[in-house]
């Protein structure tokens, strides 16, 4: 199945289409980020970096073995959550002037455990870990369409490869 989801970011002139379906082999990754499912929960984990929201993830390194590898590598550092059973989701196709398009991966992966806070070794900032319905992830990640799309997209993963509860009500919590 191939869905596109069309959608501009609030940066003037960057346009971004999801897909589900394969990277085109003309894109370059530039990032793999996840959306990481608590199974205890059903709640997904978006980083609060003092009020900025994402989803943790990042740049693949030539030492990643695969996309998979890299989410783990990623939550690990930027999170501190072991990830099991990361399945792909799709790409977000980037356009920006200037540059040639590229993708950034989306995945969905379950957490397996929660160790304790501390910084990014890429950086030092010590991200704060929110975890929040599936539902509401694109308004607080303020990505609009396309991730309500992908949210979706984890969403179907997680009800039906991994038989996790997805509550859309949820409470939005912290876990320190």
């Amino acid at each position: 199945m191939v869905v596109t989801v069309s959608g501009m970011s609030t940066v003037a002139d960057v346009s971004y289409r999801w897909f589900e379906a394969p990277v085109r082999q003309d894109l370059e990754i530039t990032q793999v980020y996840g959306y990481l499912i608590c199974p205890a929960t059903g709640r997904v984990l978006i980083q609060d970096d003092e009020g900025v929201f994402n989803l943790p993830g990042g740049t693949p390194e030539a030492w990643d073995s695969d996309m998979s590898a890299t989410l783990a590598r990623e939550a690990m550092e930027e999170s501190q959550v072991r990830i099991d059973d990361a399945v792909y989701l799709g790409f977000q196709e980037v356009r920006r002037p200037g540059r040639a398009p590229y993708a950034q991966v989306r995945m969905a992966a379950r957490i397996s455990g929660f160790e304790p806070r501390r910084p990014d070794p890429d950086g030092g900032r010590t991200y704060r870990r929110l975890l929040c319905p599936l539902v509401g992830a694109a308004d607080v990640l303020g990505w609009g369409e396309p991730a309500v799309a992908q949210a979706r997209a984890a969403g179907r993963v997680a009800a039906g490869q991994w038989n996790i509860d997805i509550d859309a009500t949820a409470s939005i919590t912290y876990v320190e």
